[in-house]
């Protein structure tokens, strides 16, 4: 069973203002963090630009290799680590496709935020299992980061 996800409540809210400024279009980003050994903890985020081609953006995202580089070195500035990723789906559950199932990586979490008629509708967070079968919901706790 993976570790409960920790997220302060400022933070929710930029990833749901990401995904409302890209309606109606999927809004995505990169989830910086740490790992304890209770818990995993976003303290930032790195709102990107969704880089699928035109015609697939409503319901499909693209983070760039670029993208993930500037990932890297934003967490490493802040002394953090990238711990997931952060996705909308507009006019759609928070649930994961099957196409998140194809590309995504079994150590990242998964925060997928529900985007309806341009308005955050909830989010929920996930993680693809050692298998790369399926996913699993992480509990996702709301509460204030505590300092490194």
């Amino acid at each position: 069973m993976s570790k409960p996800l920790k997220i302060g409540p400022e933070v929710l809210k930029r990833i749901h203002e990401h995904g409302e400024q890209s309606y109606p279009e999927e809004g995505a980003g990169l989830l910086l963090g740490h790992e304890g050994n209770d818990l995993r903890e976003v303290v930032a985020i790195l709102p990107l630009t969704n880089a699928r081609e035109d015609t697939a953006r409503h319901n499909r995202y693209l983070i760039t290799p670029q993208d993930m580089i500037a990932g890297e070195n934003e967490a490493i500035r802040l002394g953090l680590d990238i711990v997931g990723v952060f996705h909308s789906h507009p006019d759609h559950p928070n649930r994961p496709s099957e196409f998140d199932r194809e590309w995504a990586l079994p150590w990242y979490s998964y925060l997928i935020t529900s985007v309806s008629a341009g308005k955050a509708a909830g989010s929920r967070s996930w993680r693809l299992k050692d298998d790369r079968q399926e996913f699993s919901e992480e509990t996702l706790l709301l509460g204030e980061a505590e300092s490194n």
